[in-house]
């Protein structure tokens, strides 16, 4: 049976950092749903689709199809064949994403390939809806948190240095708008399952976030190995 580690919070919280971090040490394979995610809303906008058109993104959808490799341990995301790792990364799809992911087609299309990737191989996943959603059963969940004004600084100094544009004061804004659309949507709504273990990295460097949630990992891994005996 596989290990499953399930990774949820807001965005900027640190999520995919740690994961990937945590990833590398623990051995375990790193997938990144909202980069999937990301890849249909890159798709819709590259078409010209209105992304606040339930009907016209759900109809999309057939035309599009998202899968992910693997090239030494990091993962390629391939939309329609063609790696566009690096294009999902900007705010625009980002926000295109969060507006779409809240659809239930768009989630039903990439909730069988999440599912299939935990089953088969040991994981950690992240994204809004894992431990409570796509893999309910993980073993052993995660909730990273951290305040606004912390995660808005981070996606800040990020942009400042790749060179690209930015208002503190308006990341904060989308932050908070993006949190509650994801934690208001109808469909798998962001949320912090019962039995999540809570990180808040607000206080926390990268070093510090993924050392904690490392040591979580490795002890839980070794409960479930001995009771699987």
């Amino acid at each position: 049976m596989s290990f499953n580690v399930a990774v949820d919070g807001p965005a900027g919280a640190g999520k995919s950092t740690v994961a990937k971090a945590a990833a590398k040490a623990a051995g375990l394979i790193y997938v990144d749903t909202g980069a999937m995610y990301r890849a249909i809303g890159l798709y819709i906008l590259e078409n010209g689709i209105d992304i606040r058109d339930e009907e016209k993104v759900s109809g999309a959808l057939s035309g599009i199809q998202v899968s992910i490799t693997y090239e030494e341990g990091v993962q390629k995301v391939l939309l329609n064949g063609k790696d566009v790792s690096g294009q999902i990364r900007t705010q625009e799809v980002g926000e295109a994403a969060s507006v779409t992911s809240a659809y239930e087609a768009v989630r039903a299309k990439l909730l069988e390939l999440q599912r299939s990737l935990a089953a088969s191989s040991d994981v950690i996943m992240d994204g809004r809806d894992i431990g409570t959603n796509i893999l309910p059963n993980a073993d052993l969940k995660l909730y990273l948190a951290a305040a606004v004004s912390v995660r808005a600084k981070r996606r800040y100094d990020e942009l400042i240095e790749k060179g690209e544009p930015a208002v503190l004061s308006e990341i904060e804004k989308e932050i908070e708008e993006r949190d509650y659309r994801d934690s208001h949507r109808e469909i798998a709504p962001l949320k912090r399952a019962e039995d999540a273990v809570l990180l808040d990295t607000s206080e926390m460097d990268i070093d510090k976030a993924v050392k904690t949630a490392l040591a979580m990992i490795f002890e839980r891994r070794v409960e479930v190995m001995a009771r699987r005996k």
